[in-house]
């Protein structure tokens, strides 16, 4: 629901910068569904500090120059006293200087590389350690020797397969049985590892073929960074070469329920994800959330909203639990200053949340669950494997150069 003009001093403003049009659309307009639906949510049960939750909604494009330009027009313009928003690690990186410039504040909920810290930035998103990790010491676990990695030709996959570099040559996997290939400076250092292809990619045919010689052997898995709508062109081949879980199976970090939505599920049974959140979990918490997710759709008036066939996943959950989570910031500090509020953040807040109780840290991250989830033909995950409590590191020391 679209709130009615206000007077200024009931309101707060609160930016939503997301791409709702482009390559990540397909998974970007979900944030924007989830954020308008808490915001609904908080505005019925009194708002934030007496203030109604006036949400200012712009279309990044899926263009990384124009989310700085967007982010410019939330913080000097409509004056956000915060903004939810980013997917891409090139997203946020635009926007990065902008907040820390101009003393705004952004969370931020898509799984990342880490190797970083903003003051004007908190991290809901999964880091390293609370995904790709946990991800490779469960296929490790699963008798898998062999890892090819594959990634979309950006800062998030490519920071992450390097400090996945690291980390399994520190497991003892030699770096023959490493695939996607490897690019060295002039000094014969490691710069990149991986295979990778750019957004909208559409023809893996190549990439398909050497997966499959790779996988030949047995005991291998595909490392899958991909993201985007360049997912339906990889799983279609893949699914169309024979390749199936039992064969090498592909476990991805950017592929949650609601991309799913557009590949073919059914031929994908068995393929492994790891989140921190999945709407498979039972909980009295997840369950109330997804009704009253779906409730909202169904009498949404948002233009142009989808609302047949929709699912929860965890950078929508994560989207909002970071809504409330700058909710009671706001009221501990009794102001909606960035500053004061990111201070009330630090000393720690938690939420009980639908994949659990989520709590802030003094590193702009959180405390969160950690889940394995393997994909059925409905296209939800049976949830394989689960970390409690893991505490979010941006930093990896010892593991990434």
């Amino acid at each position: 629901m679209i709130l009615p003009l206000s007077k200024a001093e009931e309101t707060v403003k609160v930016g939503v910068l997301h791409s709702l049009s482009g390559t990540m659309a397909i998974s970007e307009t979900s944030l924007r569904d989830i954020l308008l639906f808490t915001f609904d949510e908080i505005n019925a049960s009194g708002g934030v500090m007496g203030k109604m939750i006036e949400p200012v909604v712009v279309d990044g494009a899926s263009d990384w120059p124009l989310f700085a330009e967007k982010a410019k027009q939330l913080l000097d313009q409509d004056k956000a006293a915060v903004t939810f928003g980013c997917w891409t690690s090139v997203s946020r990186q635009s926007v990065l200087p902008v907040y820390e410039e101009k003393g705004g504040l952004l969370f931020y909920p898509v799984q990342y590389e880490g190797e970083e810290m903003s003051p004007n930035i908190f991290y809901t998103a999964e880091a390293v350690n609370q995904q790709a990790t946990p991800a490779v010491d469960y296929m490790l676990e699963e008798g898998k020797k062999k890892f090819y990695l594959l990634g979309t030709d950006y800062v998030y996959p490519q920071t992450t397969n390097l400090v996945l570099l690291e980390y399994l040559l520190s497991k003892g996997v030699p770096i023959e049985n490493i695939g996607g290939g490897f690019t060295k400076d002039d000094e014969g250092n490691i710069i990149s590892a991986g295979k990778y292809t750019p957004f909208g990619h559409t023809d893996y045919q190549q990439i398909i073929s050497e997966i499959k010689q790779f996988a030949a052997s047995g005991d291998a898995c595909v490392i899958n960074t991909l993201n985007g709508d360049t997912n339906v062109p990889f799983f279609k081949e893949y699914a169309a070469s024979g390749l199936d879980a039992e064969t090498c199976p592909v476990v991805s970090f950017s592929i949650s329920e609601d991309e799913f939505r557009g590949l073919p599920a059914d031929q994908l049974v068995g393929q492994l994800g790891c989140w921190t959140y999945f709407q498979s979990i039972k909980s009295e918490a997840n369950e109330k959330f997804v009704d009253n997710f779906m409730a909202w759709l169904e009498k949404s008036d948002v233009p142009g909203i989808v609302k047949d066939d929709r699912v929860t996943c965890s950078p929508m959950v994560l989207s909002y639990v970071g809504v409330y989570l700058w909710k009671a910031a706001v009221e501990q500090a009794g102001s909606f200053e960035p500053e004061k509020v990111m201070a009330e953040l630090k000393k720690g807040i938690s939420f009980d949340g639908p994949g659990g109780t989520v709590t802030s840290q003094e590193n702009h991250h959180l405390t969160k669950n950690v889940f394995i989830g393997e994909t059925r033909a409905n296209g939800q995950f049976k949830i394989i494997k689960e970390y409690k409590d893991v505490v979010g590191e941006p930093f990896l020391k010892g593991t990434y150069k």
